[in-house]
């Protein structure tokens, strides 16, 4: 499935685990990067969440490992929503060495929209699901 949205990051040194590739978890920060930035592009600005209409906390992450990259490697990560519902949505990522297109990962973020008073889960935000389905109409279907 081809995501709408996608970045490059360059793998430091310090990345990297005593094995000389990526540290497991670092991916997962890669991509939480990338779907920040997307987040971003949709407006919903996760980095003033004083004025953000509600939290969205990270319930779940699961992520295939399927290649290895190292220091100074550049990878190009892609994010897009596979799943939206009432409360809660799922957003898929990959990664690809930029070098060679060998995809490294492949996995999905589940969000869950939550009442900043309450922190009970409550409805996306209108403006933001709609701005998810001008950027991804095939989640309609």
């Amino acid at each position: 499935m081809p995501f709408p949205f996608s970045d490059t990051v360059t793998v430091r040194y310090s990345d990297t685990d005593a094995q000389g590739h990526l540290y497991f978890a670092n991916y997962l920060v890669f991509a939480d990067e990338v779907a920040g930035a997307y987040m971003h592009q949709l407006g919903y600005t996760a980095m003033t969440p004083d004025t953000a209409p509600c939290y969205i906390f990270t319930v779940n992450i699961n992520c295939d490992y399927l290649g290895e990259c190292k220091a100074f490697d550049i990878v190009r990560v892609s994010v897009g929503y596979t799943r939206l519902g009432n409360t809660s949505a799922e957003l898929g990522f990959e990664m690809a060495n930029e070098a060679d297109g060998e995809t490294l990962v492949r996995g999905t973020i589940t969000q869950v929209f939550v009442d900043k008073s309450s922190r009970k889960p409550c409805a996306i935000p209108e403006c933001f699901r709609k701005a998810i389905m001008e950027e991804q109409p095939e989640l309609a279907a």
